[in-house]
């Protein structure tokens, strides 16, 4: 089993696969790490901007993911007790990819992880990662099998951090544990069969003590998720004794927004809710870092404005065009070189993403609040464009990868 790479990523969703196709089609070793076996459900809000699209196609699922996606969105809703709101999304610039669309994560997760094994990345799936010791130029990780419990050392110049929220690396785990707060937000997600939702209307859904929002994907399934917090969800729970957390978010989600209660009137659940959590937004990773962070382990951004996909995939490209750059494949173990590679990422992943972390802030504690929300609400109803000016504010048309850069890539994947 070759153990020698040029990087290792860990984690394989929409950040570490795409990091992986960029790097290996670019003729680099890749090691690509995974704990969980795929297709596999996850607490995800499964929008993805249009402003994302043309990177799809240019990782090649293109045309698998406008096969499979959900209807094109184009009006967004704000929905908060028996208020609805709606109003047009803005349209991206892009003469082909104008609206988003939302596909599940067991689908996208899958189509990106066969593309990053088309592109010669070798996948340690299932596997988790159990210690990452070492440093730039000479980075070691133990991994174990999931399934046998078998153990193997990679060694490699570059290591990348790609998991998500809740999988933290184990240097992280002592920083993690311990935490707790009645005003943590958990998250929750459920899937439904003939839902009643408006096909291109993307709702956001306000409450007391959380926010979430609904979007119909791929197999006339439609998407319900959402962030509540610890506090509010244990008084749900104490009210409605025997109920897992799943049915009393879902019943309170009913009973408290008008909207979802329409919806979901003669739908059927399929599958479990799921949940995740504690949410942890904020800014991960710094100009200093020998570990490269891209996706939600560079940064998390309240799920409230649906820009985590964006960020996902963006933040991959951003990194691995400056790995890439001039092709200094010789420098890789200069500790100077990834410093230097680290402080440009960096001040690029602050420039495209941090203003979209201060604005979906702002709007998630503005909607779970009862006054706020009620003075939001309110401007909304009065002014319906406000709900376009927040989507444009939150990313959905801007791109951080160069579109010219994107097309050359697509050209020369073009047979």
């Amino acid at each position: 089993m070759q153990s020698n790479f040029d990087v290792i990523i860990i984690g394989a969703g929409p950040a570490g696969s795409s990091a992986a196709i960029w790097l290996a089609r670019a003729g680099w070793s890749v090691a690509l790490v995974e704990k969980q076996a795929f297709p596999r459900r996850k607490v995800c809000g499964e929008c993805i901007a249009a402003s994302n699209l043309p990177l799809l196609d240019a990782l090649g699922i293109g045309v698998a993911f406008e096969e499979a996606a959900g209807p094109e969105l184009r009006r967004v809703a704000l929905m908060r007790g028996e208020s609805t709101v709606t109003a047009d999304l803005p349209a991206a610039t892009h003469p082909r990819y104008r609206w988003g669309r939302a596909l599940g994560r067991e689908t996208l997760d899958t189509l990106l992880l066969a593309r990053a094994r088309v592109a010669g990345a070798h996948v340690f799936q299932p596997w988790s990662v159990k210690t990452v010791e070492g440093g730039a130029g000479a980075w070691c990780c133990e991994l174990r099998s999931v399934d046998s419990g078998a153990s193997v050392t990679l060694r490699a110049p570059v290591t990348i951090a790609a998991h998500g929220s809740w999988e933290a690396l184990p240097s992280d785990r002592p920083r993690r544990r311990g935490r707790r707060s009645s005003a943590e937000l958990l998250a929750f997600k459920a899937n439904f069969r003939n839902a009643a939702l408006e096909a291109g209307l993307l709702p956001v859904l306000s409450f007391d003590g959380g926010y979430g929002g609904m979007v119909l994907a791929d197999d006339g399934l439609t998407t319900v998720a959402c962030c509540v917090r610890r506090d509010h969800l244990e008084a749900w729970r104490r009210a409605s004794p025997g109920s897992s957390a799943g049915e009393v978010v879902e019943a309170m989600l009913r009973r408290e927004c008008a909207g979802v209660q329409r919806v979901l009137l003669n739908a059927s659940r399929e599958g479990p809710w799921l949940s995740a959590g504690p949410l942890d937004p904020g800014v991960r990773l710094s100009g200093s870092d020998e570990l490269l962070r891209i996706g939600n382990a560079a940064g998390e951004a309240h799920p409230i404005i649906g820009e985590g996909m964006s960020m996902a995939l963006q933040s991959a490209w951003l990194l691995c065009a400056q790995l890439l750059r001039n092709e200094r494949r010789a420098e890789l173990p200069a500790k100077l070189w990834q410093r230097e590679v680290s402080r440009s990422y960096s001040t690029q992943w602050l420039h495209h993403f941090a203003p979209r972390l201060r604005l979906a802030s702002t709007f998630a504690h503005l909607a779970m609040r009862p006054r706020s929300a009620t003075v939001l609400t309110a401007l909304a109803r009065r002014w319906p464009a406000l709900l376009t000016l927040g989507a444009q504010w939150g990313g959905k048309t801007r791109c951080a990868a160069d579109p010219g850069l994107i097309q050359m890539t697509i050209s020369r994947e073009t047979p």
